[in-house]
């Protein structure tokens, strides 16, 4: 049985544990800071956090596609495709020489 872990698997993790203790501290802020939920709300309703709620996400986006772009890009041509198998009819569906 195979119990290691990939290096990705391992680093997923890693992201996914500073993911939760990043929120865990910005939620933190928020309440030491003494946001209410009328402050945010006064926030949100603001033209310009409402742009930049739709274009941070939109603009990191397009950001992470041009970099998967650029991977595929200087990986290289991808190998030759393998000639394509000849199909061979098995026996007992030929119908030559019986009668």
């Amino acid at each position: 049985m195979h119990l290691s872990t990939s290096p990705r698997r391992k680093s997923f993790r890693l992201a996914a544990l500073f993911g939760a203790i990043g929120s865990t501290v910005a939620i933190a802020a928020a309440l030491l800071i003494g946001v209410a939920p009328a402050q945010a709300a006064n926030f949100a309703a603001q033209p310009d956090t409402q742009i930049a709620v739709f274009m941070v996400p939109l603009t990191l986006l397009v950001l992470v596609l041009l970099f998967e772009v650029a991977r595929f890009v200087w990986r290289g041509p991808l190998p030759a495709q393998p000639p394509a198998r000849l199909t061979r009819r098995p026996d007992w569906s030929s119908a030559e020489g019986k009668s």
